[in-house]
C-alpha cells in the first residue's frame, strides 16, 4: 500500500534528445561528455546520469563540429525545486597532445511539454594569477574543475574567471506526467 502512495506522490519528467553540435575557433578534435544536476527531492528513474560522445572534427573549413549525441533520462519528483540541469564539458588536445577543457556550460531542462532547441554557451576557467598562467603553459596543465557540476550552481561562482569560448546546440523532447495533480499548469 505505501509504495502506491508513494508513486501517487510524484511527478515525472521525461527527456530525450540530444547533443547536436558545438562551435569553436581554431579547434579540431574534440569530444563532448554531459551529467545532470538536480535537487534533493529529485530521483533518476530511468535513462543514463552522464555519457561521453565520440571525438569529431571540425565540418568543411567551418568552426562547426557535431555529434548528434543522445540523451535520455527520467526524473521523479514531488517538488519542483532543484529542477534538473544538463551540464556540458567539451574536450580537446592541445598541440602537445594533452587533453584540455575547451568548453564547460548548463543550461536548464525546459520545463514545458515538447521539442525544444537551446544554445548553450560555453567558457573556460582561467588562471588566477599571472604566475599560475606561466605554470599551466609550461606543464600544459590548464584551469579546469574537478566536478564540472560547478558550473550548475550559483555557490561560489562569482570568485571564478572565466572565458567565453563558443556555443553547443542541444535539442529536448520533454514529456510531463501528473503535473496537474500539484496545480501546475503546463
Amino acid at each position: 500500500m505505501s509504495e502506491s502512495i508513494v508513486s501517487n506522490s510524484v511527478f515525472c519528467v521525461n527527456i530525450t534528445g540530444q547533443v547536436e553540435s558545438a562551435y569553436f575557433h581554431s579547434f579540431d578534435n574534440i569530444y563532448c561528455k554531459y551529467c545532470f544536476k538536480y535537487g534533493n527531492d529529485w530521483s533518476v528513474v530511468s535513462g543514463l546520469e552522464d555519457g561521453m560522445s565520440q571525438i569529431t572534427r571540425k565540418c568543411n573549413d567551418k568552426q562547426l563540429f557535431v555529434w548528434n549525441f543522445p540523451l535520455e533520462i527520467s526524473f521523479k519528483s514531488s517538488n519542483p525545486y532543484g529542477w534538473p540541469q544538463l551540464v556540458l564539458s567539451v574536450y580537446g588536445f592541445d598541440y602537445f597532445g594533452n587533453d584540455v577543457v575547451r568548453g564547460y556550460g548548463a543550461t536548464h531542462i525546459p520545463p514545458i511539454p515538447g521539442v525544444h532547441k537551446k544554445q548553450v554557451p560555453l567558457f573556460v576557467p582561467q588562471s588566477s594569477s599571472l604566475m599560475q598562467s606561466w605554470m599551466s603553459w609550461f606543464s600544459g596543465r590548464k584551469p579546469e574543475f574537478i566536478d564540472p557540476k560547478v558550473v550548475a550552481q550559483s555557490e561560489g561562482r562569482e570568485v571564478i574567471r572565466v572565458t567565453s569560448n563558443g556555443y553547443a546546440n542541444v535539442a529536448f523532447n520533454i514529456i510531463l506526467k501528473d503535473f496537474q495533480k500539484y496545480g501546475f499548469n503546463v
